[in-house]
């Protein structure tokens, strides 16, 4: 029974409980059962029409996918789909393509059902062999659109030939009337397969099934199966893997001889086996260069080795209960601690010897090989081939097929071979294979390969071992008794948890994270196995940070798992190739710090001490930094049992540690590329050692540290830019713990020496040619504990103010000027506010003008590159640090904060929260109404508070998506109705009306026309909105940012009739002073703003009296300008202007200007177009502009 919609759907747990990791989709039903009948009915109706019966097609596909996981669900419906589908297939009435069309369905429903059990619903009566031998004689193998036909017709033809009589019987007269003999049943089967078998398509799949079944028929066998294994072997001797042609009859000879020795008879076939793997040896298809030719080789070769053994279960395997529950159960009851099956209970007399042939070893000899090819696909069928064959052989054999897969566990095979030798040691022990006795020599290998990873170029190998190697501690989690596992439970465990929270691939922590579960269930015998595998879920190991930092502590905190956790990380981890996963490994070692303190501090550190100062690269990196975070971590420590760290590490280590800069700067070791990862490392090294609180102070090393956090910021414009963001936000915390701990003479006090400096360096280094010299000074500035700055604020705000105001004048150092801003924000919160204070300690009465003012113009700040809008990174910074400071201000001091300055940042912020990109708008909105509506502190001398609280009340904190122009101009285009925000609003949402976003351009410009329409009835408010727009455009004429975008925006404006009112005076000032204004932009070079200015000027005629006549010369005269696309569109819009205002012009000539218009070539030439704008200016009554010549030069007598 299908489930409901709601049932069917995905299901959020129980309680619907929101915070469920995953929703899982599982199907009750065939659901679609109605309108899959629907559909196959509808075959004969929609066949003759290719869109309908495409449609239907892609339809029924849609459906049956559903159930691509869940196969069985269509179980109860595929007999009544078949038998509808046969109906219209067999009738004589069904034209070609209804029959074709049946196939095709059918072909998906086996598709999804798997043909091995669709095939056996097909009828398979005396009967229905003629017409279907009949129906397959007339298919054309070379048509591509039919091909689903033919494979269905080969699978139902392999049913038929099942029929239990003799097929002679059927054959009936042989002879024609014309005396010569008709092929027998037999031969035309037999014809037909061989002929699908050499195809390119997939019958060639159906026919190899065909050749199994046929093949193995009593009577066929006799006559035909030594002729048919000739072909084939012919077949294969004489083709080879050059071309694509005999690829395909390769893989169809190849799949037709290994189905035949998988269903034949033993008996049968064993005559020929030994031929067959002669031919295959002789034809070196292990060498072939496809991977799925190489599979059909191992395949075929492990059904030979079957067919030389006798089929029989070998008596020696290892058991472990019963096959059914059942049993399991009485068993469990009669005995309550009952041993597994072992070789040594077996009776002798099972044990029976019999030669086994010569050709075996060269099966084993191949399959071996092939657990080391190149693709999983081969692995995979020879590791299964392995477990087959070995099932056959005797107990010594067997064990040398064992010793020779574990042969492929040497550090001189590749990652290949591992990987087989994984997969074939689980089917060993899957199978029983795996004597308990070998486990000794099997567990040490498989824990090796859980760990293996092989450095490759830029990446590495082996993640499919390690897989594997799950798989492996998967399989022996089922195969074996408790106790046979019971020595090696520790190892396994403890192999398993590492790879569970450190493995670098999700799918072989989640592999290895099942197998644990798999032996906690099974085996029971592994330490805290429930706790562990609660926390270390299918879903908590997806998140590779959330492992090594949160699992991996937990884990540690049972103390059978610690020191393997933390030996691993100091093996394997710290000088990987993947740099994420080494400073991972080393946060990881801070935290499994507390698990095990006096191990860490007299064997682990010790141990990285000298990797620290090594020749490795990613070793000696790895060290540095977990030299310093367990360094860290034990200072930790210490706090809470009252050492100092010099009281846990001991006194040689401290020297080391001190030393480690000494050494690498005596290496060289800071240079080229190596010097990417020292300098950050070393960083991260003197953060953690001065939080730890070293006794360094007045020493030589600190000297030392101090100039590689000078040299790295003079050097940043040297590093690669992948890195060079890491490399500052390490020098910076480097510089901050450094001062706070080292640069105090007392508490509180700087040392006056370094204060003056260090503040005076990063100042001069301010003006630095390099950009990011720049950003590295203003940033080590920004990070300088509240001492150091104290006493130094006037000069630092200054330099820092200077910097800003110089490189935007110049347009340059965007990035530089961005970390400017911000550190005027940092230095200023971290001097304090005092109303009173001096100017050169604090943020006062007397500087906050001053700072206020450098933030306030880098709100201005539109610098452009080929990167697009940089200048935006710096008006974001600004809006951040106006926050911050006006935060505190309004806290501590609120009465330095003028109304002017407060009104000033309002106003900026409405103007970037009306502006064109997303994330500066929604930047803005935020803090916009964060100031609006804090109050704790309140900001004072907010512009119409009470206005803005209605128009913006509290709840759009929340529900309000500044990113969405949908949302988010609707607010702001209100903010239009307050005079002190009109100017600033109005000029943002110019650039979003006049640009060219899509969305942004919509939903602006509606909010704006909403605004107006709002006020057509009010001259004052309509007026005073004119005036707002030419001081708009009257301070961004030169402005193109502005201008251009201001011109669209007008030019939608006067199409809307949003200055109706002002047309029905005549002579209006906003016109007249609009036409002054725009008079100058004809004499740009820029197309698109001249284009903007013609449509601005066609929109002015709409206005009465003088000024429309000055409007029409201006056009007339840009029907002469020297670009030609500004002629053609000039003219293009004039023609436009006159059928939308028709009282422009005298009726009489009005047919004759606008044929002149549309007919004239205005991109011709410049003589001859401008006859034609004379003509224009004749019929409208203007003069003829004249040319105004050069001046020539003056002759000198």
């Amino acid at each position: 029974m299908a489930l409901s919609d709601a049932d069917n759907g995905c299901s959020g747990g129980e309680g619907g409980q929101t915070d469920a990791l995953v929703k899982t989709c599982v199907l009750g039903g065939f659901s679609e059962s109605g309108e899959a009948r629907a559909l196959i009915s509808s075959l004969p109706e929609v066949h003759a029409d290719a869109a309908k019966s495409e449609s239907a097609t892609q339809r029924f596909l849609v459906i049956m996918n559903r159930y691509q996981e869940q196969p069985h669900l269509l179980d109860p419906h595929l007999e009544w789909m078949l038998n509808m589908i046969l109906d219209f297939v067999r009738s004589e009435k069904s034209p070609p393509s209804l029959v074709h069309l049946g196939f095709k369905f059918l072909y998906i429903i086996c598709k999804v059902r798997g043909y091995k059990c669709f095939v056996q619903l097909f009828p398979h009566e005396v009967a229905d062999l003629h017409p279907v031998l009949d129906l397959m004689s007339r298919q054309d193998p070379k048509d591509s659109e039919t091909w689903e036909t033919r494979y269905m017709l080969l699978l139902w033809l392999s049913m038929t030939c099942l029929i239990p009589f003799d097929l002679s019987r059927l054959d009936g007269h042989l002879e024609t009337d014309s005396g010569k003999a008709r092929e027998t049943i037999m031969e035309r089967i037999l014809a037909i397969a061989k002929s699908y078998l050499v195809v390119s398509d997939s019958p060639r799949d159906a026919a190899s099934v065909l050749v199994s079944k046929f093949m193995t028929r009593p009577d066929v066998k006799q006559k035909c199966l030594g002729e048919f294994l000739d072909w084939n072997l012919t077949t294969i001797s004489q083709t080879n893997d050059q071309s694509m042609r005999s690829i395909m009859v390769l893989d169809g000879a190849l799949q037709s001889l290994a189905k035949l020795f998988k269903h034949g008879k033993r008996d049968d076939l064993l005559q020929y086996a030994p031929t067959v793997l002669q031919c295959l040896e002789q034809n070196h298809l292990s060498e072939s260069s496809e991977a799925m030719l190489r599979k059909l080789n191992v395949k075929l070769i492990q059904r030979l080795g079957l067919n030389f053994l006798k089929p029989r279960l070998a008596a020696w395997r290892y058991q472990r209960g019963n096959r059914s529950l059942a049993e399991n159960l009485s068993m469990s009851q009669s005995t309550a601690d009952s041993d597994a099956v072992t070789p040594e209970m077996e009776t002798q007399d099972e044990e029976e010897d019999y030669d086994i042939p010569e050709e075996v070893e060269t099966v084993i000899e191949s399959l071996l090989v092939g657990l080391k090819d190149k693709e999983t696909i081969v692995r995979w069928s020879t590791a299964k081939g392995i477990g087959r064959v070995t099932g056959r052989l005797p107990k010594e054999l067997a064990d040398e097929v064992v010793g020779s897969v574990l042969d492929c566990f040497s550090f001189q095979e590749t990652d290949n071979a591992w990987h087989g030798g994984c997969l074939a040691l689980a089917e060993l022990g899957r199978r029983g294979l795996l004597l308990p006795s070998r486990l000794t020599d099997v567990v040490p290998v498989i824990i090796k390969a859980l760990t293996y990873e092989e450095k490759r170029g830029a990446c590495s190998v082996g993640s499919n071992v390690r897989d594997a190697a799950c798989y492996v501690c998967w399989s022996f989690a089922r195969a074996y008794e408790p106790k046979e596992l019971k020595p090696f439970v520790t190892q396994i465990a403890s192999a398993l948890l590492i790879t569970v929270v450190f493995d670098r691939n999700v799918n072989c922590r989640r592999a290895a994270s099942a197998a644990f579960q798999e032996n906690v269930g099974r085996q029971g015998t592994f330490p805290h196995g429930i706790d562990i595998v609660t926390a270390a879920d299918y879903y908590a190991v997806g998140n590779l940070s959330h492992c090594y930092l949160n699992i991996s502590v937990y884990i540690a905190g049972f103390p059978e798992y610690t020191k393997s956790m933390i030996d691993h990380l100091i093996a394997m981890k710290i000088n990987h190739w993947d740099v994420v996963i080494r400073e991972l490994a080393t946060k990881a070692l801070h935290n499994l710090t507390p698990e095990a303190p006096d191990y860490m501090a007299t064997t682990v550190l010790p141990q990285l001490l000298p990797v620290a100062v090594g020749v490795d690269l990613h070793g000696r990196h790895g060290a540095i930094l977990a030299c310093g975070e367990i360094t860290h971590a034990l200072y930790k420590v210490g706090l809470q049992t009252n050492r100092t760290v010099m009281d846990i590490i001991s006194p040689e280590c401290v020297d080391a540690l001190k030393n480690i800069h000494d050494t690498i700067h005596e290496r060289k070791r800071y240079r080229g590329f190596g010097g990417e990862l020292m300098r950050p490392a070393v960083c991260g090294l003197i953060e953690k050692l001065s939080l730890s609180k070293m006794p360094f102070k007045n020493g030589p090393v600190i000297t030392g540290w101090q100039w590689v956090i000078d040299d790295t910021i003079k050097s940043l414009h040297l590093v690669s830019s992948g890195v060079r963001d890491a490399i500052v936000a390490a020098v910076v915390s480097a510089l901050s713990a450094l001062s706070e701990e080292y640069y105090q003479a007392e508490a509180g006090q700087a040392d006056s020496q370094m204060q003056d400096v260090l503040v005076s360096q990063y100042i001069e280094w301010l003006e630095s040619p390099q950009m990011f010299t720049r950003c590295g000074s203003a940033l080590a500035i920004g990070c300088l504990p509240r001492f150091m700055v104290h006493g130094k604020l006037e000069q630092i705000v200054d330099g820092l103010q200077r910097m800003c105001a110089v490189s935007q004048k110049e347009g340059s150092f965007t990035e530089a000027r961005k970390e400017a801003i911000r550190s005027i924000a940092q230095v200023c919160v971290k001097a304090g506010v005092r109303a009173n204070g001096s100017p050169d300690s604090a943020l006062c009465s007397e500087n906050v003008a001053e700072v206020y003012g450098a933030l306030l113009r880098s709100m201005n700040d539109y610098t452009t590159d080929s990167r697009g809008d940089v200048g935006s990174w710096v008006r974001e910074a600004a809006m951040t640090s106006l926050m911050e400071l006006t935060m505190l201000v309004a806290s501590d001091a609120p009465e330095i904060l003028s109304p002017g300055l407060v009104k000033c940042m309002m106003c900026c912020l409405a103007q970037q929260s009306a502006e064109k990109i997303d994330r500066c708008r929604a930047h803005a909105g935020n803090i916009f109404l964060r100031l609006l509506h804090s109050t704790e502190p309140t900001v004072p001398h907010i512009p119409h508070r009470e206005e803005l609280l209605i128009i913006l009340p509290v709840e759009t904190t929340t529900s309000l998506n500044w990113n969405a122009p949908s949302q988010a101009f609707q607010y702001i285009a209100k903010l239009l109705g307050l005079p002190e925000y009109q100017y600033h609003t109005l000029l943002g949402l110019t650039v979003s009306v006049g640009g060219i976003t899509e969305s942004t351009v919509r939903f602006s410009s509606q909010s704006l026309f909403d605004y107006l329409r709002g006020i057509q009835c009010d001259s004052v408010a309509l007026g005073q909105f004119g005036d707002t727009l030419l001081s708009i455009l009257r301070d961004n004429l030169c402005n193109d940012r502005v201008s251009v975008p201001f011109l669209k925006m007008l030019n939608q404006m006067l199409a809307n009739s949003c200055f109706e009112i002002f047309t029905t005076q005549e002579d209006h000032p906003f016109c007249v002073d609009i036409l002054a204004l725009c008079k100058d932009f004809k004499k740009s070079k820029d197309v698109s703003k001249l284009c903007a200015c013609i449509t601005v000027f066609c929109g002015l005629i709409q206005f009465q009296g003088e000024v429309r006549q000055k409007v029409l010369f201006q056009l007339l005269m840009l029907l002469c300008h020297s670009f030609p696309v500004i002629r053609k569109t000039t003219a293009s819009q004039m023609y436009e202007m006159l059928l939308t205002y028709d009282d422009v012009i005298d009726p009489e000539v009005l047919d004759d200007v606008m044929t002149l218009l549309s007919d004239t070539n205005w991109e011709s030439s410049l003589a001859t177009v401008r006859t034609h704008r004379n003509q224009l200016c004749d019929w409208l009554g203007f003069p003829k502009p004249q040319l105004i010549g050069k001046p020539g030069p003056v002759q000198v007598s």
